[in-house]
């Protein structure tokens, strides 16, 4: 498809489904009350047991009484342990021409790359996928820009898996009820395309000139043809789109990547915030009350209420009889601690597990000091899980940082040659540097491993050339270099 038509539908009907299941999923990532209850007020209301869910229950209109739900954040914990297994050491980038690495590594360093990747890793687990775009405004910054764009604003098109085409779309301010301002970008082979269209909640409306709106504006005096097209000189798209994981189990012949939370975990996660306000209402209920007669109170005049003086030592003769319940009781109910705290433990581990990681990696085992080999054993499952998500990342960041060095030479001028870099992702768990050397040790005395073996094992981010190098270097300063003198002879 190119940009709509004007007058149609909004959303695009064939992605009405995708984006409902996108918003309730955004609701348990954001964390937030109101989003929740918005989510499930209107669908969704029911388990499949036919139990109301906690977020989908009504409350009585006017009321002035406090709502007392209490929402747990795992899912939000859950997106953002997944981008740290990813993305927490920075990313190794490497290309054959000197000038290009150097110009790469400045681009990388000066857009920070490794912050736009934890934030797209975080979005990818969250949504089920994240696009990375090449973008520049001369304006801002003499560079491109690499940006992390979000599938709920997005429309993809894909032919046999790959994208060929996306339009990103967003609501601009100045709207009211009845009139809603949206920018469209669209992104194919070779150029980019922006349009403005003033239409409803529902519909897209017509298309309008982009000097019509203020926060676009802009772009029409800096667009080629026909005011609303630019052209890349590069035949690339200068988007890429990352899924969290395929299939997709609610769509199984989609490209759309899967999120954590498709588990589903939606149940547990509505599950985990019930038992928590539960266990918050025992807290309330138990508070130790006071129930004292009503000659027990100190009257205040007509309007004016009654108080009971809790420090007062004394008090006269009451007129009491002593088999009535008329003296002061104190009423404090149990709280049910260990029932509550087992509940939650065992939804929350079900939870973590079926996101496809292990509990430990949410802080629920015992943290006492361990070797970064133990920590892999302890989490494996969340091991597992990170080397398949790395599978999907490396190509969509090899091509997008590849388009990034093409722009940069056509629209920027670099003296570079653009290749695609090889990508190395970071060690999720950084090995414990006496483990490493005892290791190495152990393989040197016997003789198992050759030295240029082990400065791989102690550099794995090194490029061949580092390698060698060093090998070369190590086998000097050992004396180990020597050339065998029977072997020099013999080959005489």
């Amino acid at each position: 498809m190119s940009l709509p038509e004007n007058g149609a539908p909004w959303p695009p009907p064939h992605l009405v489904v995708q984006y409902r299941e996108i918003a309730v999923n955004d609701a348990w990532y954001s964390g937030d009350r109101r989003r929740l209850v918005d989510v499930y007020r209107t669908e969704r209301q029911r388990r499949p047991d036919g139990r109301r869910r906690l977020w989908g229950r009504h409350r009585s209109p006017g009321t002035d009484r406090p709502d007392t739900r209490l929402h747990i954040p795992l899912a939000g914990d859950i997106a953002s342990a997944s981008a740290d297994l990813l993305f927490s050491e920075p990313v190794a980038l490497a290309v054959d021409d000197a000038a290009t690495q150097d110009r790469l590594e400045v681009l990388a360093e000066a857009g920070g790359l490794a912050n736009s990747l934890l934030e797209a890793a975080e979005v990818c687990a969250a949504l089920g996928g994240a696009y990375l775009r090449v973008t520049w405004d001369r304006e801002l910054v003499d560079r491109p820009l690499l940006t992390v764009m979000h599938p709920d604003r997005a429309i993809p098109e894909f032919s046999y898996g790959i994208l060929r085409a996306v339009t990103f779309w967003r609501e601009l301010p100045g709207g009211d009820a009845a009139t809603v301002w949206r920018h469209l970008e669209r992104h194919e082979r070779g150029r980019i395309l922006h349009a403005l269209y003033q239409g409803t909640a529902d519909h897209i409306g017509r298309r309008v000139p982009l000097t019509e709106h203020p926060d676009v504006a802009g772009l029409a005096g800096s667009l080629g043809h026909e005011g609303d097209t630019i052209t890349t000189g590069i035949d690339a798209l200068t988007v890429a789109y990352i899924p969290n994981m395929l299939p997709n189990r609610l769509h199984r012949l989609s490209p759309w990547g899967r999120s954590d939370y498709d588990a589903p975990l939606h149940d547990l996660l509505d599950a985990l915030d019930e038992v928590w306000t539960s266990w918050l209402r025992d807290i309330r209920l138990a508070r130790g009350r006071l129930i004292v007669p009503d000659a027990y109170l100190r009257d205040h005049g007509p309007g004016r209420g009654a108080s009971f003086d809790y420090d007062r030592e004394i008090w006269q003769g009451l007129s009491i009889p002593p088999t009535e319940q008329g003296g002061i009781t104190l009423s404090q109910f149990e709280i049910r601690v260990a029932e509550h705290a087992q509940s939650a433990e065992a939804i929350t581990r079900q939870a973590v597990q079926s996101a496809g990681y292990s509990p430990a990696t949410l802080g629920m085992e015992d943290q006492a000091a361990i070797t970064a080999t133990e920590v892999k054993a302890r989490e494996r499952r969340s091991m597992t899980t990170r080397k398949k998500k790395v599978r999907y990342w490396t190509p969509g960041i090899a091509e997008i940082l590849h388009v990034l060095l093409l722009i940069d030479r056509q629209l920027f001028g670099s003296r570079i040659v653009p290749a695609r870099p090889r990508v190395t992702v970071g060690a999720a768990v950084s090995e414990d540097p006496a483990s490493v050397a005892q290791t190495l040790s152990l393989l040197a005395q016997a003789q198992a491993v050759s030295v240029e073996t082990r400065v791989r094992i102690l550099h794995p981010d090194w490029d061949d050339a580092d390698v060698l190098a060093e090998a070369e270097r190590i086998l000097v300063e050992t004396g180990q270099a020597v050339p065998d003198p029977m072997q020099a002879g013999a080959l005489a």
